[in-house]
């Protein structure tokens, strides 16, 4: 069995000492990283399971070390917090954080939390083929093929590219920025609104009801995000 591997990110010296102490109790490797600097240097070079990540560093906000982390790695990431208002939380969400904990909290509970995205994040990464409607659309993640009622879906190239960055991050909010960064590239040159068409052609394809989308969802004032709802 392959050793997991945890990126405990804070600079409290005492909560790396504990939330450390109880990963290693249940078999983890752990690394520390006491800013965010040192973090991103850790992630680059260490095989990493999952980040649990202080939003207050000293040296790089939380939020962006998350949003650089997210621009070349899916690595499960779980932020410690002592924000507790619902904008601060969404933020985070949105930088692509998979799950949060407020300060102070259980260490027990987050060796649960843990342990439960590394499962699903390993079980996300075996599968290739993810059914929508019941199986009408079929969507292989690995070719990015996408059918609906086994036919082969004709997806522009840029269509297919927002759609690889949206379902190989579920649940994340992109901004229509964010899409336009990760999925087209700085060489892109369209208007940020272009990306709401771009969405409302791939549900027209892809939803039963593109009124009313099941997989392709709008987060009012934030942007869009991809869920499975097999």
């Amino acid at each position: 069995m392959i050793e997991k591997s945890i990126l405990v990110v804070d600079d409290e010296a005492k909560i790396l000492e504990i939330v450390s102490s109880y990963f290693e109790k249940e078999g983890f490797k752990i690394y520390q990283a006491v800013n965010g600097t040192l973090a991103m240097d850790i992630v680059k070079t260490r095989p990493i399971h999952c980040v649990v990540l202080d939003l207050m560093l000293p040296d790089i906000p939380g939020e962006k070390v998350c949003r650089q982390i997210r621009g070349f790695s899916r690595i499960p990431i779980i932020m410690l917090t002592a924000k507790v208002e619902e904008k601060d939380l969404l933020r985070g969400f949105c930088e692509g954080a998979d799950d949060y904990l407020t300060k102070p909290f259980s260490p027990r509970e987050l060796v649960t939390r843990v342990k439960a995205l590394i499962r699903r994040s390993q079980g996300q990464a075996m599968r290739e083929i993810f059914m929508l409607n019941q199986g009408k659309v079929t969507i292989n993640t690995k070719t990015m093929e996408v059918r609906r009622d086994n036919a082969v879906l004709k997806l522009t190239p840029n269509e297919s590219r927002i759609l690889e960055t949206l379902t190989a991050n579920p649940g994340r909010i992109f901004s229509r920025e964010d899409l336009i960064h990760f999925a087209l590239g700085e060489s892109y040159s369209g208007a940020d609104r272009t990306m709401d068409t771009y969405i409302k052609n791939l549900r027209k394809k892809m939803e039963i009801n593109y009124h009313e989308p099941r997989y392709l969802l709008t987060v009012h004032g934030l942007g869009y995000k991809f869920q499975w709802d097999e």
